[in-house]
């Protein structure tokens, strides 16, 4: 059944309706190792080793935009060890793929709080921006040391500086105002969210972006997310009638 599922996506890629701008959540790594009796930090590694693969995956199948949530404003919480191993993955990110998405001209960028992060990775995270910001491929969006509450506070408080400023009234505030303030505005709206593990939450993702996405739960581990998966999501969302709180004939 599967191989008959991916040979007719290929057969019908025409047909397929693909999204402008996807999200994942990068869920399952501790349990997967865990399930293979291996530490937690294992399975973070190969996790940070997949966005390669899914990128480059989604990047073949035309998505413009691609978010991932690599660590969260709530992350912090976890056991210090895990936290100290999560906080290097920036750094093997650059070393592993600094050269390796400009064959696809994909271009990274990152989503989140710059407040909490050590200096190293704030100078990593501008290195790797500086490299790919003229590329015209797809956009790698990797979210970290992000939290949609605290992006929608920050878009409210930015706008209340501005009326406080005497800069914009109250009564002209719209939707668009906030959009323009949030991480991802310079990003096609979002269209698919996809949870991989099992659980099926939105976790603090993307909640503003997510009001009329579609949204996608499946019981792989992030580590074991492959095109495959990829491709089945794809096919289900292609199923979907988007009304956007209309109605279609």
């Amino acid at each position: 059944m599967k191989e008959e599922v991916f040979t007719m996506f290929k057969k019908s890629k025409e047909q397929i309706n693909i999204p402008n701008h996807i999200a994942i959540i990068l869920d399952g790594n501790g349990r997967w190792a865990k399930k293979r009796g291996m530490p937690r930090t294992y399975g973070h590694q190969r996790g940070v080793e997949n966005i390669r693969r899914v990128a480059l995956a989604a990047s073949d199948f035309g998505i413009k935009a691609l978010s991932v949530y690599a660590f969260s404003t709530e992350n912090w919480k976890r056991p210090q060890e895990e936290v100290d191993f999560l906080m290097k993955l920036p750094g093997e990110f650059e070393k592993k793929f600094k050269d390796d998405f400009k064959k696809y001209d994909i271009k990274v960028m990152f989503s989140g709080r710059k407040n909490k992060l050590s200096k190293e990775n704030l100078d990593i995270l501008e290195r790797i921006t500086e490299k790919t910001k003229d590329r015209q491929g797809m956009v790698l969006n990797i979210c970290f040391d992000y939290g949609s509450q605290t992006e929608i506070l920050e878009a409210v408080q930015d706008i209340a500086k501005d009326v406080k400023d005497g800069q914009l009234n109250v009564e002209d505030i719209s939707k668009d105002h906030i959009e323009k303030r949030l991480y991802t505005s310079d990003l096609p709206p979002l269209d698919l969210l996809i949870r991989p593990s099992g659980e099926v939450r939105l976790s603090n993702f993307m909640l503003w972006q997510a009001a009329y996405a579609e949204l996608y739960f499946c019981d792989t581990y992030w580590p074991a997310f492959s095109k495959k998966t990829l491709e089945k999501a794809l096919l289900d969302y292609t199923k979907r009638n988007r009304r956007f709180g209309g109605l279609k004939s």
